[in-house]
């Protein structure tokens, strides 16, 4: 196995390891423990069913870290197809993990709020205020941080385009991907009643060009020169 390609399986691999802790962290604890304005019961499922809720912490944290450890290996993948983007995407991702810890900080953040002891001289109503505060700020903070989501998306499928050893078509897809993070963000912030409909856009694009460049780095690896 060359080097090239051991590293592009190795990038894979990390890749997948952001996929799954990311889906499980992001999405899926979510859905099973947030109940959208209601914040008694949202706060009653946190409480019943904590491990799980710190799974989910556990699994943002460790998405993160890994995260900075793929831009490193892409970097070691394509510095020698163009080092300015490479060093620029992992510029990128290095800036936006220390913001992505102080969001996922919200969630602790919430078990503080509902358990510790500091907290007795207020209300349960009033707890319960503060911790959906603080579970409004991750939401919107994980909506925010897709300006650097969206970003390093950029130059890596400027890479993935120019590099002679991935398929072009990925390469369009990331940066499609990227600018989608964007408008996302940007519609969040100015008109949030389309919010929903461009948070589709991110789910039609980025998604799918992320998922297949996992695909294609742990299947395919990078394209055998003849």
């Amino acid at each position: 196995m060359s080097s090239e390609k051991k590293t592009a399986r190795i990038a894979g691999i990390l890749y997948l390891i952001i996929a799954i802790t990311g889906a499980f962290g992001i999405m899926y604890v979510p859905t099973q423990l947030f109940v959208s304005d209601d914040i008694n019961l949202t706060a009653k499922n946190i409480l019943d069913h904590e491990l799980l809720f710190r799974f989910g912490i556990l699994s943002n944290l460790v998405c993160q870290t890994v995260f900075v450890f793929l831009a490193l290996t892409l970097y070691n993948l394509f510095k020698n197809v163009n080092a300015h983007l490479a060093r620029t995407l992992v510029a990128l991702v290095i800036v936006g993990v220390p913001i992505a810890f102080f969001i996922i900080f919200n969630e602790y953040y919430i078990l503080l709020i509902l358990k510790e002891n500091f907290m007795n001289g207020f209300t349960s109503t009033q707890q319960n205020a503060l911790a959906m505060l603080s579970l409004k700020m991750y939401g919107n903070g994980n909506v925010i941080i897709g300006i650097f989501w969206g970003l390093w998306l950029i130059p890596f499928g400027q890479l993935a385009y120019r590099s002679n050893f991935i398929p072009k078509i990925l390469g369009i897809l990331l940066i499609l991907g990227g600018v989608s993070y964007l408008i996302d963000t940007a519609t969040f912030i100015l008109f949030p009643e389309y919010h929903s409909k461009t948070g589709i856009l991110v789910g039609l694009t980025s998604a799918t060009a992320e998922f297949a460049m996992v695909g294609w780095l742990l299947i395919k690896g990078v394209k055998t020169k003849k």
